[in-house]
């Protein structure tokens, strides 16, 4: 009797996928763990934002996602091409090629859309990043996972869990 919930625990999924809307957010996410909610102010295309983020890792890989709203239309376009460059600087990655990421209700942008590198952490380790930045009206999003080797079907799976209302 007391193995029981032991042998259980051993095996339970990696990752247990839920759907969670972030406070005052319209776009859903499915994340295969709980999420811890950080805030923070950031410099972006010349402006102070508050930037939001959920973060949890699972199956050795930390998935993501941050927001942050621009007072000025203006500012949307320059702060995506901003944040993807420096994602893609701290794994130390060179330039990707920009895939197209179709979610439902997004606001159309030239900069939207996805990447995956190969890049390093400042303590070496390799890892892979795959990403995904996209804008509902003056909200920009980041949507990211990265490990040593994030399961390709973890991957889809959470960037098809990225959901606007109808």
């Amino acid at each position: 009797m007391l193995l029981a919930p032991m042998l259980v625990a051993a095996c339970s999924p990696a990752l247990d996928w839920r759907e969670f809307v972030p406070e005052g957010g319209e776009l859903s996410v499915a994340l295969p763990c709980r999420p811890d909610r950080h805030a923070r102010a950031v410099a972006m295309a010349g402006a102070k934002v508050e930037m939001t983020m959920l973060v949890c890792t699972a199956g050795e890989a930390t998935y993501a996602l941050s927001y942050f709203d621009v007072s000025d239309p203006a500012l949307v376009s320059p702060s995506l091409v901003e944040w993807r460059a420096l994602s893609l600087a701290n794994v130390q990655a060179g330039v990707p090629a920009t895939t197209p990421l179709p979610i439902r209700g997004a606001t159309p942008n030239d900069q939207a859309g996805r990447v995956a590198v190969e890049g390093r952490l400042p303590d070496g380790v390799v890892v892979q990043e795959h990403a995904a930045f996209f804008v509902r009206g003056l909200r920009i999003y980041a949507a990211t996972v990265i490990g040593t080797r994030p399961p390709p079907q973890a991957v889809e799976s959470f960037f098809a869990g990225l959901k606007f209302p109808r």
